[in-house]
């Protein structure tokens, strides 16, 4: 290393692991916001410099002309109205088409997903990588991530897979939305979400269970409700508890949305008699009443990642990124009362 600076130096100096500082410098998952911070800050005023590995080097190379890169999306991602995963899919497609790549795009639908058939554009060999866009059934992710062609993972992973993953900071997420419903002032608080369907609402889930342990809180698992049926669809009809906590903790905009409407439907005001919280910071915060609190996921920086990341794939087919983990933040809107 430059200047002579190496991790073990800086794991040393903070009474951490040197994969604890890897994982921190290279902006994986595994580490809290504060500790990646405190980590990077150290590095920094050590004069830490990283070394580049050959794959590394050709982080800025672009492919040769004429390559293009498959976007695969499960169906039931694809609504009446825009989607979060049609917005993310416009960044990732307007990010390669700078980088002078074509795209393809393909949903898969339920039948096909559960039978496990290939998508076209991968069979009539119309593309060079595929990126994968939101949570698949676990026997459609093992026929994806035996193909010959690079692949790359988008909003979710799959440790069964060494397949390279660019995902939001679920885990941290989920903590911060229920970490201010405490400091609101609430102490009985819920959470909405399939919570084994996806990675993301799993990671959401432990960041809550995770706050609510933290605060010696009841966890009732009476509060923990499914917001979608065995195919991925969000309910249209939603059942509450006959006991409510004061608040919930959604896992997406989405159904935060959805909530909020089955709510006022019973007569229940919100946030004067239940706060709401969601995630992504989607355009449907924005149009609900009142307009949802959350955690905004960056869409155009997880969407540069996913291009460059999928970039060097092409180039090198060896080259490994692991996961890239993007971090979210708090945007305090008008679905939480303070009720300290």
């Amino acid at each position: 290393m430059k200047n002579g600076v190496k991790m073990s130096d800086i794991a040393e100096k903070l009474g951490v692991s040197v994969v604890t500082v890897s994982n921190a410098l290279g902006s994986k998952d595994g580490v809290s916001e504060e500790l990646r911070k405190k980590i990077c800050e150290t590095a920094a005023k050590m004069g830490y410099k990283a070394s580049h590995t050959k794959s590394e080097k050709k982080v800025f190379q672009r492919p040769e002309a004429g390559k293009s890169v498959g976007i695969l999306t499960a169906e039931r991602f694809v609504g009446d109205r825009g989607t979060f995963y049609w917005e993310l899919t416009a960044n990732v497609s307007n990010r390669l088409s700078e980088l002078s790549i074509y795209t393809v795009y393909e949903s898969v639908s339920s039948t096909n997903e559960e039978n496990q058939v290939i998508p076209k554009m991968i069979a009539e060999n119309k593309i060079d990588a595929l990126i994968v866009i939101g949570q698949m059934k676990k026997c459609y992710i093992k026929l994806l991530s035996e193909i010959t062609l690079p692949v790359l993972f988008v909003d979710f992973y799959d440790n069964r897979y060494d397949v390279d993953a660019v995902v939001s900071d679920n885990y941290y997420g989920g903590y911060i939305i229920t970490n201010h419903l405490i400091e609101m002032g609430h102490k009985k608080i819920g959470f909405f979400g399939n919570v084994t369907d996806t990675s993301s609402i799993q990671d959401r889930f432990l960041g809550y269970i995770k706050c609510i342990m933290e605060n010696n809180l009841e966890y009732n698992k009476d509060w923990t409700l499914n917001d979608r049926n065995e195919y991925g669809l969000l309910y249209t009809k939603i059942k509450f508890p006959e006991v409510m906590p004061t608040a919930f903790v959604c896992n997406c905009d989405e159904t935060a949305f959805r909530v909020i409407s089955a709510l006022k439907s019973k007569g229940c005001r919100v946030p004067e008699d239940i706060s709401i919280v969601g995630y992504d910071n989607y355009t449907v915060s924005n149009i609900c009443i009142p307009k949802i609190t959350t955690v905004e996921v960056n869409l155009k920086k997880m969407a540069f990642a996913a291009a460059e990341i999928i970039v060097k794939k092409i180039s090198d087919h060896s080259y490994r990124e692991g996961r890239k983990v993007i971090c979210g933040k708090l945007i305090e809107k008008d679905s939480v009362l303070n009720i300290k």
